[in-house]
């Protein structure tokens, strides 16, 4: 079982994404089920951001111990396609797609720099995790 500190810790960063949603989830099950969904997305994004060259495979190494805090729900099919989508360079939240070169000129910025903040925000996250 994880703690409150641990469990804080990776909703905040399987939420990073989706912040700007609000969460209609009325129950933890579904409170859990949506930060999985969240953190399988981040997953494949920062793969994504890995496979285009614009971070390193450390982000993606945290994630995956992120993931594997959040009690899985029964049905894996809601991650696996949120991580598809993110491999695809798609945030998907609450049902809704986002392209990260959408997001990022909208920002004036790039995806490269979008990717290596999520990537950098995704290792201090990390760090705060018990060892």
């Amino acid at each position: 079982m994880i703690s409150k500190m641990s469990l804080k810790v990776v909703v905040a960063a399987a939420t990073l994404l989706s912040s700007a949603v609000p969460s209609f989830a009325q129950t933890q099950a579904d409170q859990l089920k949506l930060a999985y969904q969240a953190a399988r997305n981040q997953l494949g994004l920062l793969g994504y951001c890995v496979d285009k060259g614009y971070t390193d495979g450390g982000a993606v190494e945290v994630q995956r111990k992120l993931v594997a805090l959040i009690p899985a729900p029964a049905d894996l099919s809601g991650g696996d396609a949120a991580e598809a989508a993110g491999r695809k360079g798609k945030i998907s939240a609450m049902g809704m797609e986002q392209d990260i070169e959408a997001i990022a000129k909208a920002q004036n910025g790039t995806s490269a720099v979008y990717c290596k903040q999520i990537g950098d925000l995704v290792k201090q996250m990390g760090a705060k995790l018990p060892q």
